[in-house]
């Protein structure tokens, strides 16, 4: 039997604090990486649902790869 490619879901709760803060589970940070100062991205979805997602800041060197080659001008 081989190894699922992605960890078992996770589903868990938090409580919202009277400043608007939730504590992530630990388990979400350790799959995540995440450490203190990282950043998260909410997309509030047209079914309710909210999407969070890992906030990948990234030097222009490392997307530099990623853009087409700039040509001179004729």
């Amino acid at each position: 039997m081989s190894k699922a490619p992605y960890p078992p879901a996770l589903k868990a709760q938090s409580t919202l604090t009277s400043k608007g803060q939730i504590t992530l589970p630990v388990e979400l940070r350790r799959r995540w990486g995440l450490k203190p100062g990282d950043r998260l991205d909410f997309t509030l979805e047209d079914d309710g649902r909210v999407v969070v997602r890992k906030w990948l800041r990234r030097s222009i060197f490392e997307i530099g790869e990623l853009l087409p080659p700039l040509r001179a001008e004729p």
